[in-house]
C-alpha cells in the first residue's frame, strides 16, 4: 500500500500540501482503528457479517438488473474483510461472470482477469492469491470494493494504495461500484482529495448504507 510504501506519502495534486499531509496522517491514525474494529470481531463475527452482506448483496444485483453474462468484479478478502467467495461462486453457478482485480503495474489502474471456483490461483502484489495472466482480462459491469472506511457521500476509505480510484478514472464506461463495508466503519466524512472517487453505494451488514446522489 502507498502508506506503507511511503509513510509521508501525500497527493501532490491537492491544492494545500500541508492540508493534504494533514489528512494522510489522520487517515493512517482512522485505518489502524478501524482494523482493529474489524478484528475485535473475530473469526465467528467476520463470518456472520460476511453472510448479512452477502444476503444484501444478492437483492441489490437483482434490483439492479444483473443477469447472465454480465461481469462482477469481486476481490480476495484480506486483512478481515467481509468474505464474498460464496456468493461469487454463487454468482458464476447462475451466468454471471466473475473477475478479480490484479495489479500488473505498481501505480497503474488494476486489471481485471476472469475467476471460476476451479480457477487455479497465483500469488499477486502482496502475496493476494489472483488468477493467472492467462486469464481472460475483463471489463466489469459491477465492482465490488472493500471498505475500510466509508462516509454518507460515499467516499471510501481503502487501505491506502489509490488503486481502485487509478481504475475508476480510467474505465469508461465506468461500472456500478458497491461499497462493502461495516456499518460501524462509518465515517462523518474521509476528507476526500482531488484523487478520490465516491463510489455509487456502500452495502453494510444492515442493507444499502449511502447511496451517491450527485450523478
Amino acid at each position: 500500500m502507498a502508506t506503507e510504501v511511503d509513510p509521508a506519502y501525500f497527493d501532490p495534486l491537492s491544492v494545500d500540501p500541508q492540508q493534504a499531509r494533514d489528512v494522510a496522517r489522520w487517515r493512517r491514525a482512522e485505518r489502524t482503528r478501524l482494523a482493529g474494529l474489524r478484528e475485535g470481531l473475530g473469526q465467528a463475527g467476520r463470518a456472520q457479517v460476511s453472510d448479512r452482506i452477502a444476503g444484501h448483496l444478492g437483492r441489490v444485483l437483482t434490483e439492479r438488473g444483473v443477469r447472465r453474462g454480465c461481469v462482477l468484479s469481486g476481490y480476495w478478502p484480506i486483512k478481515g474483510e467481509p468474505d464474498l467467495r460464496p456468493a461469487l461462486a454463487d454468482l458464476h453457478r447462475a451466468g454471471v461472470t466473475i473477475a478479480l482485480p490484479v495489479v500488473e503495474t505498481r501505480a497503474a489502474p488494476l486489471v481485471f482477469r476472469q475467476w471460476t471456483p476451479e480457477t487455479r490461483l497465483v500469488r499477486g502484489d502482496w502475496n493476494i492469491p489472483v488468477p493467472p495472466p492467462d486469464a481472460n482480462a475483463l471489463t466489469p459491469d459491477i465492482a465490488l470494493a472493500p471498505c475500510l472506511g466509508w462516509d454518507e457521500a460515499c467516499f471510501r476509505l481503502g487501505l491506502g494504495g489509490g488503486y481502485f480510484d487509478r481504475t475508476l478514472a480510467a474505465l469508461a464506461p465506468r461500472p456500478l461500484t458497491i461499497g462493502i463495508a461495516l456499518d460501524v466503519a462509518h465515517l462523518p466524512t474521509i476528507f476526500p482529495q482531488p484523487h478520490d472517487i465516491p463510489l455509487d453505494l456502500i452495502l453494510t451488514e444492515d442493507g444499502v448504507a449511502a447511496t451517491r446522489t450527485d450523478k
